[in-house]
């Protein structure tokens, strides 16, 4: 019997999905809407796409918001937490799961390597939320203009022919 009592994680859900409301991404998760919707329908190497995908958001928000955090401290951290992470977890992914355990339980901020006190926790979780999902709309966004643009060129192409 195995003696790893981390909690899985299967999908990047982090338990407030928004898009049951509508929203066209989520503001738990940050995977779009169709995301969610046919996650379990989705091959490995589409799963890990999304997962780059999101991680390289955390990179580019969290990475330069904690610019003392001590990323071998974070991860025994967060380990030590039951959170489990893919093996190819990014670093902006590990300190957003500090992040996440610290605004449940601000006393905790001290031992988890963020390299941040307390008081700290609340704004940079709430310019965090504020920041990552501004990016993650953008990148809705965009792919959908893109998808657009290229759906308008094929018809175009087409009426020419």
């Amino acid at each position: 019997m195995s003696t790893d009592r981390r909690i899985t994680s299967l999908t990047p859900c982090a338990g407030r999905c928004s898009t049951v409301f509508g929203d066209s991404v989520c503001r738990g998760c940050r995977r779009f809407n169709h995301e969610v919707i046919q996650w379990n329908t989705y091959t490995p190497e589409q799963h890990t796409a999304v997962w780059k995908r999101l991680d390289a958001q955390l990179d580019q928000i969290l990475v330069p918001m904690l610019p003392h955090a001590d990323l071998r401290h974070v991860e025994g951290f967060v380990l030590s937490k039951r959170v489990r992470l893919r093996d190819d977890a990014s670093k902006g992914r590990k300190l957003y799961h500090a992040l996440k355990i610290c605004e449940k339980n601000k006393n905790l901020a001290e031992e988890s390597g963020l390299g941040i006190h307390d008081k700290q926790v609340k704004p940079l979780w709430q310019e965090f939320e504020r920041r990552v999902l501004a990016l993650a709309t953008a990148s809705y966004d965009f792919a959908f203009l893109r998808a657009d643009g290229i759906s308008h060129n094929l018809l175009q192409m087409m009426q020419e022919d």
